[in-house]
C-alpha cells in the first residue's frame, strides 16, 4: 500500500459492454477499481477511458482507495480491447462491437493525449488476460490461456515473455481448420476448431437461457440429468479438450487457464474438460502421460484479470 507520494500504473479492459479500470503500485497491489458502461465509437471510448483513468487518480489521491494522502503520479496507461491490435504503433482495427472500423484507430496516441502525455501500451484483450492471469496465478512454469467466448483464442507467456508472433497472431488457435466439410467459421474456412469449442458453438446447439446465458443453461440441464444436455456438452467439452491437447503438444505448459464467458461457470467447467481429456487420453499412454487434465486452472474469482494484465503488461 502506498502512504503519501506515489507511482501507480492503470490498466483499462474495455469491452463490448464495459471498461473495468484498476491502478496498480509499484508491487502489482489493486489500489483502486472503477467500471464504467462501454459506449459506441471512437470519441466517446476515448472520453470514457479518459474519464476512468481520472476518476482513479482522484480516488487515489483523496484517500478513497489504497490509503494514499499524497501527490500520484501516473506512470503509465495499458489497455486490453478487442479487435485487430498492433502494440507497436497502438492502433486498433476492427473492434466492430465498439465501433471502430476497418481503418487503423490511434487509441494509444489519443488517450496519451488526453491523460496528459503519459505512455499508453494497446494489447489485444486476450493478450491482456494472459498476462494478466501470469501475474495473479504466478505459474513456476508457461502459462497457455485459453479463452471461450464468441470466438476461441489462446494467449502464451513462454520463458516469462508474452508470446505475440510475427504477425500478433500468436495462441489463434480457433482458426486451425480441422474438418472441410464442418460449420462455416466467420474467419472464411470451414470447419476451424471455433466452430465446435467456442461459446458460439455451444450457442448454436444449445440456444436457451437467454443471451448470454446458454452455458449457465446447459450446465444447470446436465446436473438435473438431462440427456439431450449431457450428450451436447460431451461434444463441446471434447472440442475444448482437443483445443488444450493442441496447447499441450505445442507449448506444453506447466498450466493451461480456462477463461472467456463461458468460464464464469466456473469449476464445473474445469470438471467436464478434465473428463474430457482423461477421455481421449484413455488408449493412450503418451497422452496420459502428459495429465494434461492435472494443469487445467480456473482465472482468480472477481478480480478483474484482464484489467490488470494491461496495466502490467510489458512494453
Amino acid at each position: 500500500m502506498l502512504t503519501s507520494t506515489g507511482t501507480v500504473r492503470v490498466g483499462l479492459d474495455i469491452g463490448g459492454t464495459k471498461i473495468d479500470g484498476v491502478a496498480l503500485g509499484p508491487g502489482e497491489e489493486v489500489l483502486a477499481t472503477r467500471r464504467s458502461p462501454t459506449p459506441h465509437g471512437v470519441v466517446d471510448v476515448v472520453a470514457c477511458a479518459t474519464a476512468l483513468v481520472t476518476g482513479l487518480l482522484d480516488d487515489l489521491a483523496g484517500g478513497l482507495a489504497g490509503g494514499l494522502a499524497g501527490p500520484v503520479r501516473l506512470e503509465g496507461v495499458g489497455i486490453g480491447v478487442p479487435g485487430l491490435v498492433d502494440p507497436a504503433d497502438g492502433t486498433v482495427r476492427s473492434a466492430v462491437n465498439l465501433g471502430f472500423g476497418p481503418g487503423p484507430v490511434d487509441l494509444a496516441g489519443m488517450l496519451s493525449v488526453a491523460v496528459g502525455g503519459v505512455p499508453v501500451v494497446v494489447e489485444n484483450d486476450v493478450k491482456a488476460t494472459t498476462w494478466g492471469a501470469h501475474t495473479l496465478l504466478a505459474p513456476a512454469g508457461d502459462l497457455a490461456l485459453l479463452s471461450l467466448g464468441t470466438g476461441l483464442a489462446a494467449g502464451l507467456v513462454v520463458n516469462g515473455e508474452l508470446l505475440r508472433g510475427a504477425g500478433a497472431a500468436a495462441g489463434e488457435i480457433g482458426h486451425l481448420a480441422l474438418d472441410p466439410q464442418g460449420h462455416r467459421c466467420n474467419c472464411g474456412q470451414r470447419g476451424c476448431l471455433e466452430t465446435v469449442a467456442a461459446g458460439s458453438a455451444l450457442r448454436r446447439d444449445w440456444p436457451h437461457g437467454g443471451e448470454g446465458r446458454s452455458a449457465d443453461h446447459l450446465f444447470a440441464a446436465v446436473a438435473a440429468g438431462d440427456p439431450a444436455a449431457v450428450a451436447v456438452l460431451d461434444r463441446w467439452s471434447a472440442g475444448v479438450a482437443l483445443a488444450v491437447r493442441t496447447l499441450g503438444l505445442t507449448f506444453d505448459p506447466s498450466v493451461v487457464v480456462l477463461a472467456g464467458g463461458v468460464a464464469a461457470v466456473g469449476e464445473p467447467l474445469r470438471r467436464s474438460v478434465a473428463g474430457a481429456l482423461r477421455r481421449q487420453a484413455a488408449g493412450s499412454a503418451f497422452l496420459r502421460g502428459l495429465a494434461l487434465d492435472e494443469r487445467l486452472a480456473l482465472l482468480p474469482p472477481g478480480r478483474p484479470v484482464a484489467a490488470i494484465g494491461a496495466a502490467a503488461a510489458p512494453a
